[in-house]
């Protein structure tokens, strides 16, 4: 058995796509993933599987969701690794950069290099972003909620599904995943 963490995107945002953390437990459950365990209403699951495919992974929590709520929700699965990698990578902790202003950005796939290169042609100031592979990082200095740099704009401009977790629920997930570690 291998753990993951899905990272659910949109669900729990403003009063739309409600899902309570008991019942999407539950849900996982009954899909037949063991080790479940939710953390923050944002829709953050860490569980344990024997499928290894993530792709294969995230078409059946999708699918689970939408015959049990009725809408599509964008899964993103990530490993303890690349959690672990995430953290120890993040260039914005190495400029020591207000940790609290920073926030990770999970992509679904890779943006291409053009998409990228037309991206990092604007200048976004104070606002910074990184994009490493799949995950993209961000530094927000006035606060995520007045931030241009947002997911909805990296989603545009990439063409890519994401989504965002401030610094300290990474860490929580790092934390959470790796005890009892499979």
């Amino acid at each position: 058995m291998k753990k993951f963490i899905a990272l659910l995107r949109g669900i729990n945002v403003s009063g739309q796509k409600q899902i309570k953390m008991s019942d999407l437990k539950s849900l996982f459950e009954e899909s037949g993933f063991q080790n479940v365990e939710t953390y923050i209403q944002s829709g953050n699951v860490i569980f344990s599987s024997k499928e290894k495919s993530i792709e294969k992974l995230e078409i059946k929590i999708s699918a689970a969701i939408k015959r049990k709520y009725g809408f599509d929700v964008r899964i993103i699965i990530v490993t303890h690794q690349e959690i672990k990698s995430t953290l120890e990578s993040n260039p914005f902790i190495k400029q020591k950069k207000d940790t609290d202003k920073l926030y990770v950005i999970f992509l679904s796939s890779l943006p291409s290099k053009a998409d990228i290169k037309k991206l990092g042609e604007s200048d976004f100031a104070p606002e910074e972003f990184i994009i490493d592979g799949r995950r993209l990082y961000l530094f927000v200095p006035n606060g995520y909620g007045r931030a241009k740099l947002n997911n909805n704009f990296f989603e545009s401009k990439l063409n890519v599904s994401a989504t965002t977790r401030n610094l300290k629920t990474v860490k929580k997930l790092y934390e959470l995943s790796k005890t009892n570690e499979l």
